[in-house]
């Protein structure tokens, strides 16, 4: 067990040894009496116009006593012991027939399948997309004005649509499985400083890596993985799950993890279609933002901006009015605008960038939330919401250029003819003009009303050359397939969904956890697969 001394405000330029020392005091122990130290949590508070250092110490005293005594002595949050972290374990008894199916190898498949592999369930995982290393191949020819590849794209592919990201692990899930995330991608090469920053993200560039190292493990473990495999239906006798139908062939399981994500869409209808619960639920669409970097950093930190000790400034805003919402969402400091569609003749976009966040420009999504009652009817009238926009952005470009627009014109109510200070990222090239007709009228002017708000929160946020490039539609899934409290689906015992896809999570961090929440259902009813029978 160990001592987290929390809340503790220090001056920009202190350093390690300094959290340690302040943690040491507020705690009333001697440098003699701590046996470890380690940084817990780091942030900036950048609040009420002066900037410091917010930092929580991990600190391993001499003796359980002491930690024991030190922290009722304290009696504040301050002040806590940390529980020790719980791994998944294999407690069940019954007996599998047949290796588990994990269907999709985003962030909750990729753990559901370590958790088993790990655990002696040797998964086989079906990925409709290619391995990172394909796909990476695919995402350059695309964005380099070469074809799309329907199958393999920034959507599709392993690791899933969080691999093109900025790789942010913050949630507003409270799990203590989140240490395990965050543990797991740091032993396969993720950087060592996610497990203490307050708004931690590995960036594009190495959590392709880390994808890549997470599944040589499954296999070595016993797992097993399958690129270029869709699912195309299931098997079920009585509301009970026997196989799974892959390219068209039987796969006989009585447990499958539907980790498919928020874009396959083939696969929402396919199910829907063989009596799986879907239902719609809310999501959010807009575009994504562009300012330079070193205005937003200068409008958050002031005269600060640019001090060494300082990240690339981020921000989060939003404003409710008439009871819909505009708010930023995914931003990317440092980073650039990505070509995101899962369908040909569509435009998606969304951002990413690297672990070192130091390019030119900053983004963010500026999105309006939309509900059910904004769709045509049906299970699947979100997604023939995002799909018309989607392709109306298409028909206005004439191909895959993005539609752009400066923020001023938009404001205005008028056209772009080009752009100002702020050039656009989007690497397949953009065409100036107006967001409106791609977009809902409600949405435009729930931007707009938005827009005017938070250039009062982060001066220059509603500069006139900062630019619009959309539309971003895949802010989270169109549907819930619907599940009971044991995570099986509501009408085939055995089926699993799991994640972002199946609307039970947001982000990579919640939908790492969602995944080996599902595994751990198995692991609790079943002991580790016996490989003499199959």
């Amino acid at each position: 067990m160990s001592i987290i001394a929390g809340n503790i405000r220090l001056p920009l330029e202190a350093d390690e040894q300094d959290a340690f020392a302040a943690a040491r005091e507020k705690c009333g122990v001697t440098a003699a009496q701590v046996r470890a130290a380690h940084l817990y949590r780091t942030s900036i508070d950048a609040r009420r116009g002066r900037i410091t250092r917010v930092v929580s110490v991990l600190l391993t005293l001499d003796s359980a006593e002491r930690e024991n005594a030190v922290v009722q002595r304290a009696r504040t949050s301050d002040i806590r012991l940390k529980k020790p972290m719980q791994e998944p374990a294999a407690t069940g008894t019954e007996q599998l027939r047949h290796r588990p199916i994990v269907v999709g190898f985003g962030p909750a498949g990729l753990f559901a399948a370590y958790v088993l592999a790990k655990n002696g369930y040797r998964p086989l995982v079906i990925e409709r997309g290619q391995s990172i290393e394909q796909r990476d191949a695919a995402v350059q020819t695309f964005a380099g004005g070469g074809a799309f590849d329907p199958h393999s794209n920034i959507q599709f592919g392993e690791g899933g649509a969080g691999a093109y990201s900025d790789g942010k692990l913050t949630s507003r899930i409270n799990d203590p499985l989140g240490e395990y995330v965050l543990r797991t991608f740091a032993a396969h090469g993720a950087p060592e400083e996610i497990l203490y920053r307050a708004k931690p993200h590995v960036g594009t560039d190495i959590l392709k890596q880390v994808v890549r190292a997470m599944r040589e493990d499954i296999i070595r473990m016993g797992g097993e993985v399958r690129f270029g495999c869709a699912l195309t239906g299931i098997v079920q006798r009585g509301g009970v799950l026997e196989a799974a139908v892959i390219d068209g062939a039987e796969q006989p399981c009585e447990r499958l993890i539907l980790a498919i994500g928020h874009s396959a869409r083939d696969t929402f209808a396919q199910l829907h279609a063989q009596g799986v619960w879907l239902e719609p639920k809310p999501f959010s669409v807009g575009t994504r933002i562009e300012h330079l970097q070193r205005d937003i950093d200068r409008g958050l930190f002031g005269r600060l901006a640019g001090h060494p000790a300082l990240p690339p400034a981020e921000y989060t805003l939003s404003h409710r009015d008439g009871g819909r919402a505009c708010y930023t969402f995914c931003m990317c400091p440092g980073g650039q605008v990505v070509a995101a569609q899962s369908e040909p003749d569509a435009i998606v976009t969304n951002g990413m960038s690297y672990h070192a966040r130091d390019g030119r420009n900053a983004n963010s999504a500026v999105v309006v939330s939309v509900s059910p009652a904004d769709f045509p009817p049906g299970a699947l009238g979100g997604v023939q919401f995002q799909r018309e926009i989607e392709r109306r952005a298409f028909q206005a470009t004439g191909g895959y250029r993005a539609p752009c627009q400066r923020v001023g014109d938009f404001l205005e109510g008028k056209a772009s003819r080009g752009g100002g200070r702020v050039h656009p990222t989007y690497p397949i090239g953009v065409q100036y003009g107006t967001l409106e007709g791609i977009l809902p009228d409600f949405v435009v002017t729930q931007m707009q009303n938005g827009l005017r708000v938070f250039g009062r929160k982060i001066r220059g946020f509603d500069a006139a050359d900062a630019l619009l490039t959309g539309p971003e539609t895949r802010t989270s899934s169109p549907v819930r397939i619907t599940r009971l409290d044991n995570r099986h689906s509501r009408q085939v015992a055995g089926l699993l969904p799991c994640g972002e896809g199946a609307g039970y999570a947001g982000g990579i961090l919640s939908a790492a956890v969602d995944g080996i929440g599902c595994a751990q259902e198995i692991l609790q009813q079943f002991r580790p697969f016996d490989e003499r029978r199959e």
